[in-house]
């Protein structure tokens, strides 16, 4: 393992940054909901299912408050109005709500107010309990079927079908896969809704839906029954959902999620107010239930050199490690995201990369991390490609990643086939089983090419943290300081879907998230 080449008090120093670049951040997000986060809270009632054309009742129920101008109430609060209305049902309350003019509604009286609250919190504990009945069968199963040790091989599943998803999911599952990855139809994360039911047709990756969380996790729980060790599920937490799909993932029992504090500002091009507020949501709803993040540091280094903006993934996962832990989840549900990017034509770049996933364990030694392959340098010739990824794996075991997702010698082809996948799960068990414990026979020399190359890349990380704190992360973004993307702060998707809350904003199910994993 790493020697300490950075000192715990600098380690303190970057994460004490990290808290006071977040804390006026979390002044935003405790003034403010959004339309996803007020759907979620709809979606925890029962409201579920579609309505005419397709358009989920949740949307329909929100966009007719929020036309209405009484949205930032907060849904909860015109759920309760639907139930003393005599709405038997969640449906029937998007009916009623949905028919009536609900501006015109005159006010209760400070006994009408405290009895709706006091329902709609019974309503929503009976929700909250029941969802933990279902994270519970999600626990007992992999309490019976343990997982193989780290690094967890991780493949993704991409045909657009669920149902093909699935017969793919189950063959790498046999081929040696731990973790699936069912990657979402391209530009889902543009959506400002989530599909509802079975999909069949995907471009570059099948829809994420409720229920095809369900459908992927029926069928890889029949694996882990008959392999004897527990698969494990991923999906996407990110866009304009990100709260929504985090309540469908924690109720169909999956298990990680990709889920960013800012990859949708820089890649995605979502409003940063957006972002930032609904990723708080969807993370105390992660916490909840056990499900791991994997973070998208990684993505810094596909649109910057991976050589020159290292120091800008390590300041990220501070700030990505705080947002986190203000959510409430705990180290072991921290996948910290980074990657084997650099140009491979460069000198040393073993040596390279060695130094920074060491760096990365050294800060944050107790998270699993989410280590990913190369892909920006790819090329078509398998032969060097597979060797590439080979050099990837080797650094995973001498650096005690939690999470490796493997890398295809086709990358730079096409979407992989179940072939390439048994031999990237083939290539990845030898190096792993070859390797493993390399890192308790060699230390790192303090005068050493990845000691140097170690301590050059945090002293630059914490100069970015102390900028970010002195000009504020929303300055840091606009300069272009992450991934080499600027954004602003009024700019992007999804900024209409910001409201400020009124002074009797009410979310039962916020309540109980914070009380829980506070």
């Amino acid at each position: 393992m790493p020697g300490p080449f950075i000192q715990d008090e600098q380690i303190a120093r970057a994460r004490q940054l990290a808290e006071e670049i977040v804390h006026p951040i979390f002044e935003l997000i405790r003034r403010n909901t959004t339309v996803s986060n007020e759907r979620t809270v709809l979606r925890f009632f029962g409201i579920s299912g579609a309505g005419a054309r397709g358009v989920p009742l949740a949307n329909l129920m929100v966009d007719k408050l929020k036309g209405s101008g009484v949205l930032n109430r907060g849904a909860a609060y015109w759920y309760g109005r639907a139930l003393q209305l005599g709405a038997k049902s969640p449906l029937e309350a998007v009916e009623r709500l949905t028919a009536l003019p609900v501006e015109k509604l005159g006010p209760l009286s400070p006994e009408m107010e405290q009895n709706l609250r006091a329902e709609v919190r019974a309503e929503a504990r009976a929700a909250m309990e029941d969802l933990q009945s279902r994270i519970a069968q999600r626990n007992a199963l992999r309490k019976q079927f343990p997982m193989s040790p780290p690094p967890h091989k991780y493949v993704i599943v991409a045909t657009g079908n669920i149902y093909d998803d699935v017969d793919q999911a189950r063959a790498a599952a046999q081929a040696g896969a731990d973790v699936i990855a069912v990657i979402r139809s391209t530009a889902q994360s543009l959506l400002d809704y989530v599909p509802h039911g079975a999909t069949t047709e995907g471009y570059g990756g099948t829809y994420a839906t409720q229920e095809n969380f369900r459908i992927m996790r029926e069928a890889l729980d029949e694996e882990s029954k008959k392999l004897k060790r527990y698969i494990q599920l991923t999906n996407y937490s990110s866009g304009l959902c990100m709260s929504e799909i985090a309540f469908c993932a924690a109720t169909e029992r999956l298990d990680m999620l990709l889920n960013d504090a800012m990859y949708g500002i820089l890649f995605r091009d979502i409003n940063m107010r957006r972002t930032f507020i609904d990723q708080y949501f969807s993370r105390r709803i992660c916490a909840l239930a056990g499900i791991i993040i994997n973070t998208g540091e990684d993505n810094y280094i596909t649109t910057a050199d991976a050589y020159d903006a290292a120091h800008t993934v390590i300041a990220s996962q501070f700030i990505n490690e705080c947002f986190a832990r203000r959510a409430g989840l705990k180290d072991w549900q921290l996948g910290i995201g980074h990657s084997y990017e650099i140009d491979p034509y460069r000198e040393d770049t073993l040596l390279l990369e060695l130094s920074q996933a060491m760096l990365v364990r050294r800060c944050f030694p107790d998270a699993p991390l989410k280590y990913m392959p190369p892909t920006k340098h790819k090329e078509t010739d398998i032969f060097f490609s597979h060797a590439y990824d080979v050099m990837a794996d080797l650094v995973a075991i001498w650096t005690r990643q939690g999470i490796q997702l493997l890398g295809m010698m086709t990358e730079a082809m096409h979407t992989p086939l179940l072939a390439d996948r048994y031999v990237a799960l083939k290539s990845a068990a030898y190096i792993h089983r070859a390797a493993r414990g390399i890192d308790e026979e060699f230390t790192v020399r303090e005068d050493g090419k990845i000691a140097h190359r170690a301590r050059e890349v945090f002293g630059k990380a914490l100069e970015l943290l102390e900028e970010c704190r002195n000009e504020g992360m929303v300055a840091a973004i606009g300069k272009g300081r992450f991934g080499d993307v600027k954004r602003e702060e009024t700019g992007g998707k999804g900024l209409d879907g910001v409201l400020e809350k009124s002074p009797d904003y009410f979310n039962p199910f916020l309540e109980l998230l914070e009380g829980a994993t506070s």
